[in-house]
């Protein structure tokens, strides 16, 4: 093999070593390569899991601007980089498929998606180790560098420009009133976003350095080429994650960091007898336990202009956060008070937010509690307690009318329970029961009674879910109905149900009576095709007697 004159003997077995060598080269050659496809499965895994999270969040986010207001310019501001985000991530998936439609010589009229592409399969799997064509349609060749549409040169200059609009938006953002961040948040998040900005790796091969475009694709197998292209996708996804959290914290932080979280005024009751001490707690909708002095002050008499001017009014008393406002109480009649709570944001900044309340001081009254809700609901037993000041609950009488209702007297003195066969208004009086007979010790106490709510199918334990994993769905031998967040033991009774789902891409329905799942019903919620909907329509008769009617439809996850 060193040169010489070789006997034929010698000559076959260089040659025998040397197919050995390819051999053995060719091992290692598909070793990597399929290290190649597992790293790209963890990542196809990793990008869903990371849109679903990130669809979770700016659902949960999006639902907070209700109650905060000042969470609304940075949910404005997050839709903005989402849609910038996406548009990259989307035209990504188009640079896959096209260097795959490529690579497999596929005619320009057959579409190839994303979608359909899976490298572990067939015609895929055998091109997985071309070096050649993905760098002639992305790179192009030595005389003939690539440029246009779905290169790498074209998706360097989207990436840079993604980067720089997101670092511009994140610059403007601190110059805005009501869109600061804090300033380790923006530091930190500039450095999170930089990740996107396409830097060469400085390697350098005969002389040559390499630019970015060559860092992803040259002397690259076709597996290779297409992990880098997902990794993009999921640093895209990361940066879109960390975006989330800081905007969606962001008005929260500036405001306040939060370990308790209470209404603005609470008071223990604001209709009390004369001559007894009217107390309320006064704070934020979320506060911070170790708010003190410096930190807080809620100040009675005067309003946000006059306090951002230095007036002080009367301090209420802080203590764990809250302000604790006392005072004695005399003549009998409404009373109010009004005045801002005043705090310091983590910026040095102060905020203002201005509160009101108002009590009734009176003689002594009665009281009449639905003891489960605010209002009655026909249909079902509500739990009622009465009471009057001064009086023993043996003594109480009670007598009610409207929307067909009726009331019998529980063990307990003073309790009872209501139930109605109609809707509307409820008048309920209070006597008291004395020497001189039964009398009235209050005015008429008037009590809405509305219909149950409409009934949800109940899968698997859940209400209506929007989306179940397939194998939960093929323990479900049963569907239930209730009332989701009602707080009333209502017994809602399925009559019958109807199901539709595609199983091995057929459609395939169901009916039956009842909660208990036939066997057909049970094949559907077995064998029913991932990512299609099952949907699910009942007939329920509900503790009035009524007959619902509820669908939903569940997607089914793998």
């Amino acid at each position: 093999m060193a040169g010489g004159k070789e006997s034929p003997r010698q000559k076959m077995i260089g040659l025998m070593y040397l197919v050995l060598t390819a051999m053995l080269a060719l091992n290692v050659s598909k070793s990597i390569l399929n290290g190649y496809l597992s790293v790209n499965d963890s990542l196809e895994k990793s990008k869903k899991n990371m849109a679903a999270n990130n669809d979770r969040v700016t659902e949960a986010f999006k639902a907070t601007i209700n109650g905060n207001k000042a969470a609304e310019p940075y949910f404005k501001e997050i839709q903005v980089s989402q849609k910038d985000i996406k548009e990259l991530y989307f035209y990504i998936d188009e640079v896959k498929a096209n260097m795959v439609h490529y690579v497999l010589g596929l005619e320009p009229t057959q579409k190839l998606t994303v979608d359909s592409i899976n490298l572990r399969r067939e015609p895929f799997f055998a091109n997985i180790g071309d070096y050649d064509k993905p760098m002639t349609v992305m790179l192009g060749t030595g005389d003939h560098p690539a440029k246009g549409p779905l290169t790498a040169d074209e998706l360097r200059g989207k990436m840079e420009g993604l980067h720089s609009k997101l670092m511009s938006q994140l610059e403007k953002m601190q110059k805005t009133d009501g869109l600061h961040l804090l300033k380790e948040d923006y530091d930190n998040l500039k450095k999170k976003i930089d990740i996107l900005k396409p830097e060469p790796s400085g390697f350098e091969e005969d002389g040559i350095k390499f630019t970015w475009e060559m860092d992803n694709v040259e002397h690259l197998p076709m597996a290779a080429v297409y992990v880098n292209m997902n990794k993009l996708q999921a640093d895209l996804k990361n940066v879109e994650a960390d975006m989330l959290q800081v905007f969606s914290g962001a008005s929260g932080k500036l405001a306040i960091k939060f370990d308790n979280i209470y209404a603005k005024v609470i008071a223990p009751s604001s209709y009390i007898s004369a001559g007894e001490p009217y107390k309320s707690e006064i704070f934020l909708a979320a506060t911070n336990s170790k708010l003190g002095a410096g930190d807080m002050e809620v100040l009675l008499g005067v309003d946000s202009a006059s306090a951002a001017k230095g007036a002080k009014g009367t301090q209420v008393p802080i203590v764990g956060g809250m302000g604790m406002y006392q005072v004695g109480t005399g003549a009998t009649g409404d009373q109010k008070y009004s005045g801002v709570i005043k705090y310091k944001k983590p910026d040095g900044t102060f905020e203002y937010y201005p509160f009101k309340g108002e009590y009734k001081v009176a003689k002594s009254a009665v009281a009449v509690s639905a003891e489960q809700m605010n209002v009655f609901y026909r249909g079902v037993v509500n739990p009622v307690a009465a009471g009057a000041a001064g009086v023993s609950p043996n003594d109480i009488v009670i007598n009610a009318s409207g929307a067909g209702v009726k009331y019998v007297p529980r063990a307990e003195p003073g309790k009872y329970d209501f139930t109605f066969t109609g809707v509307g208004e409820c008048l309920i009086t209070v006597s008291k029961k004395g020497p001189d007979g039964i009398k009235p010790v209050g005015p008429p106490q008037k009590f809405r009674v509305k219909p149950l709510p409409k009934p949800e199918a109940k899968v698997g334990g859940k209400f209506a879910p929007p989306e179940m994993k397939k194998g939960d769905l093929s323990t479900v031998g049963a569907i239930g109905a209730g009332a989701n967040g009602f707080d009333f033991q209502a017994n809602y009774i399925v009559q019958s149900y109807d199901l539709v789902g595609k199983v091995k891409g057929k459609l395939v329905t169901a009916q039956g009576n009842g909660a208990n799942l036939a066997p057909d019903a049970i094949g559907i919620f077995k064998g029913a095709d991932v990512n299609t909907k099952i949907y699910v329509d009942i007939k329920v008769k509900g503790p009035d007697g009524i007959i619902y009617s509820s669908t939903c439809g569940i997607k089914v996850l793998k």
